[in-house]
């Protein structure tokens, strides 16, 4: 029989139309609930204005990481696993929907869910928009009404029971992730495992960049964070030469160099990158910049010369030879 009751939560009525097991989910920051919804206008034809099922991928949302629509929260936490159930929310509830809604169809379809956004807070946003790029959520935005949100709880995971997200973590969780990361990454070189070494290092990248983002830049804080990345983006290009992505080398070392014009180990692993891809110029001006900036690798920059030299003439002769059958060929017809 169905039961329909209202949370402690004003504007907010629940109905449970499946009941779930067990108790009721013991929740800390995060918690990562799992779980599928449908979201619907209070008219009388129900009209659907979201279903996560079309999409075919569960909605997962991080206790405690201020999701924009924070109701949602409080609804799933009212809930058993297993349970589906149906929340009827006025708009002091559903004035962010729109908002979250275009997010979540943009990554559908594989657009950047912040796209265009300036950065202020969410409602901010919301009055810089002229249109959200879809007809329904425009009049949502326009007038903001009650909404239904039918929601089927899969699972509730407690932080330490799956691997979070770099997004979804605290500063003290990424700070300490990053050492966890880079030695991870160390490991699978010695293997000789570079792309899965490569993965590893970007991720702590990724973990410094996010906490750099927070400080201003060139000031202490931020030049600490900078320190950290840039042993990690060498270790990050030196697989990327291993794998023969030498245009990834090229991108990042000479984004590295654009902040730190005195490093001898990015222009080396730059120039190498240059010489494997025939620009013969550039790459010996970059090691020329590296017996320059730190003497003591003055040995490997001879060899490498050595072997650009002769790289470059086996190419000129192979070249050689190719237009003159090209020539020969074309006078013969």
């Amino acid at each position: 029989m169905e039961e329909t009751y209202l949370l402690n939560v004003e504007g907010v009525k629940k109905k449970i139309l499946h009941g779930g097991r067990g108790e009721l989910p013991k929740l800390q920051d995060g918690s990562k609930f799992t779980f599928h919804f449908q979201t619907l206008k209070d008219d009388f034809e129900r009209t659907v204005i979201d279903d996560s099922r079309e999409a075919g991928v569960p909605m997962e949302i991080i206790v405690g990481k201020m999701f924009k629509l924070e109701i949602w929260e409080t609804l799933l936490s009212s809930m058993r696993i297993g349970e589906v159930a149906e929340f009827w929310c006025d708009p002091i509830h559903t004035g962010m929907y729109a908002l979250v809604s275009r997010g979540m169809r943009r990554i559908a379809e594989g657009r950047d869910p912040l796209e265009g956004q300036k950065h202020r807070c969410g409602m901010g946003n919301m009055f810089d928009y002229h249109s959200m790029g879809y007809d329904d959520l425009d009049e949502l935005q326009r007038t903001p009404q009650p909404l239904i949100f039918i929601m089927e709880l899969f699972r509730v995971e407690e932080p330490s029971a799956y691997k979070r997200d770099t997004w979804a973590m605290s500063k003290e969780e990424k700070m300490a992730a990053v050492p966890v990361l880079h030695s991870e990454g160390n490991r699978l070189v010695l293997r000789r495992e570079f792309a899965k070494a490569a993965a590893k290092y970007q991720e702590a990248v990724i973990c410094l960049r996010n906490l750099q983002a927070k400080e201003k830049p060139w000031e202490d804080d931020w030049l600490k964070l900078e320190r950290l990345v840039t042993p990690l983006v060498l270790n990050y290009c030196q697989c990327q030469l291993e794998l023969g992505e030498y245009y990834e080398v090229l991108e990042h070392t000479t984004e590295l160099l654009q902040k730190h014009n005195d490093n001898a180990k990015a222009y080396f692993k730059r120039a190498k990158a240059h010489a494997a891809v025939w620009n013969e110029r550039e790459a010996r001006e970059d090691f020329q910049r590296v017996a320059h900036l730190d003497p003591s690798m003055a040995a490997a920059v001879k060899k490498e010369l050595k072997q650009l030299g002769e790289r470059m003439r086996k190419k000129h002769v192979e070249d050689r030879k190719r237009y003159r059958g090209l020539f020969q060929s074309s006078q013969g017809q």
